[in-house]
């Protein structure tokens, strides 16, 4: 799946928007994503008990950063490509907190 860097801005947008506070609770983190690829960029996503926010560049500091490219990691969150499968076949990496990758799943999806 061939993606824009447009599509790829959006996704982060899409993701603030469907933010569920109840399940975003207590994680107060900042991930930073690295997304190569022609279409690829920087953009972080910060996740606070009073909702969430994204921009594009670098971060202060994040908690976690996932490295992908940009058309696999719009796959993942398209639910194409299932996101534990992309990490063993080493598609999508974390650096930092592994474990907070495991809280964003459900709340990145859907």
């Amino acid at each position: 799946m061939a993606v824009t860097r447009e599509d790829v801005a959006q996704i982060f947008t899409r993701m603030v928007e469907r933010m569920d506070g109840n399940k975003a609770a207590g994680i107060n983190a900042v991930i930073q994503f690295e997304l190569s690829g022609d279409n690829g960029g920087t953009w972080w996503l910060k996740i606070t008990d009073d909702g969430a926010a994204t921009g594009e560049g670098a971060a202060e500091n994040p908690k976690m950063t996932v490295k992908a490219t940009a058309d696999d990691f719009a796959s993942m969150i398209g639910g194409s490509l299932n996101p534990m499968q992309a990490f063993m076949m080493g598609k999508i990496k974390v650096v930092g907190d592994t474990g907070l990758a495991l809280k964003l799943m459900p709340l990145m999806n859907g």
